[in-house]
């Protein structure tokens, strides 16, 4: 789990226990015998390991201050999704202030013991002594999760990317809590410009994405619909950069906030039978939106891949955490049954919404979790909780495609690749 530091933290790091009675490292052992010793004293191991990285993170943190003081990240896995929270101390001290990981996944019942030959107990006395060496309050919060591999996969991710975040200043809960209007005032300069450095407008990586030239484009043409969706990723530079036409005016918002939020310019045309019923044409529509979205980003080599977007719209709050993965999984928690007791949303059928999502999650490559987390009833509010959730795609999608000039067109990703 610790390669995770270098694919996502962007720290090489490389660790050798010896021990103390003996000439030859671990590493130097027999494959059985070093094991056989690794299991025996695990727990001193884990700590250990734990206490040298810490230290060293620690020195890299004070070496390259930004003066952030928190970093908060979720990493979404298809079946786990965890959220770490760093918080910079000045007195010196550290330590792991919350952890909700257990019981690591549903099968056997009460949770795995074991990852491989790594105890998963172990995992929280890991985190306990980085936490202390790092002299940093570090939380880590289960939201979501039933694989136990992949519960530590996404602690381990969901630090590291948390971690690298810190070292940029770049503090994405601040961001997504912003108003419109202080994002437009001199405030937002003073309070994000290790943000707009690494990825605004004057950005190497802004200027790699435009010269990429990224764009895709589908005609899907049949018995139920006919279907034109051209697709740029490169932010809007005139008034009808973004034009959605489905004949279901929800969906044109949906697509319509989406695009404007991911900053990339989008048409969309589709003449479906929507006198038998809206499902057809909305179903195509994400279908080839998906399709699109995947061409445009071709192999994802050298993106920064994973992000997180946080939008509030009148009384709903929604949370999406994404990953250009190449492996289609989407879990929501959308009160769609609860929040409404009618049928539509301005043409658009309520029970066609996780299927839109879903529809663009698996032909768009990626693993996404919508998270709902906050919603009151009203007359306005499903509507409020649609554009807030697409908004919210369309934050994190914009982040997730950037370029991260840092990687020099590696994938992030400590396999190497994203191919499936």
């Amino acid at each position: 789990m610790l390669d995770q530091l270098n694919s996502h933290a962007q720290v090489g790091i490389s660790v050798t226990v010896q021990k103390n009675d003996a000439s030859e490292t671990m590493n130097d052992l027999s494959n059985h015998n070093r094991y056989a010793e690794t299991i025996e004293l695990q727990e001193e191991i884990v700590k250990l390991v734990g206490q040298a990285v810490g230290f060293e993170l620690h020195s890299l943190l004070s070496k390259n201050s930004t003066g952030a003081k928190s970093s908060r990240f979720c990493c979404p896995l298809d079946e786990a999704l965890v959220e770490c929270l760093l918080i910079s101390n000045e007195d010196g001290t550290g330590s792991l202030s919350r952890f909700t990981l257990p019981p690591y996944g549903s099968f056997p019942k009460g949770g795995r013991t074991k990852i491989g030959s790594w105890g998963t107990c172990h995992v929280k006395s890991f985190f306990e002594a980085i936490a202390e060496s790092m002299q940093i309050d570090i939380s880590l919060v289960k939201m979501r999760g039933h694989n136990g591999h992949h519960i530590v996969e996404s602690s381990f991710k969901a630090f590291s990317r948390a971690l690298r975040n810190l070292l940029d200043g770049v503090d994405i809960d601040s961001m997504s809590t912003l108003s419109e209007e202080l994002q437009a005032s001199e405030e937002k300069k003073e309070t994000h410009d290790d943000f707009d450095k690494l990825w605004g407008i004057d950005s190497d990586s802004f200027k790699m994405g435009m010269e990429m030239e990224r764009q895709g484009k589908i005609e899907r043409c049949t018995k139920e619909t006919a279907i034109v969706v051209d697709a740029k990723l490169i932010p809007p530079s005139m008034k009808d950069s973004i034009f959605i036409k489905t004949g279901i005016p929800m969906l044109d918002t949906i697509f319509s906030e989406l695009a404007t939020h991911a900053g990339m310019q989008l048409h969309i045309s589709c003449k479906g039978d929507l006198h038998i019923d809206d499902h057809h044409s909305a179903e195509d529509v994400a279908i080839a939106f998906g399709k699109v979205l995947n061409t445009a980003l071709g192999t994802k080599a050298g993106l920064n891949r994973m992000w997180l977007g946080k939008v509030s719209v009148g009384d709903c709050t929604v949370e999406v955490t994404m990953d250009l993965s190449n492996r289609p999984c989407l879990t929501s928690n959308l009160s769609l049954a609860t929040l409404s007791s009618e049928e539509l949303v301005k043409g658009l059928s309520l029970e066609m919404v996780d299927h839109v999502l879903d529809s663009i999650v698996m032909n768009g490559q990626m693993t996404v979790h919508v998270m709902e987390v906050m919603s009151k009833p009203g007359p306005n509010a499903m509507e409020d909780l649609l554009i807030a959730t697409a908004r919210a795609f369309g934050k994190a999608l914009k982040m997730c495609m950037s370029v991260d000039p840092r990687r020099k067109g590696a994938t992030a990703s400590s396999k190497g690749t994203l191919s499936v």
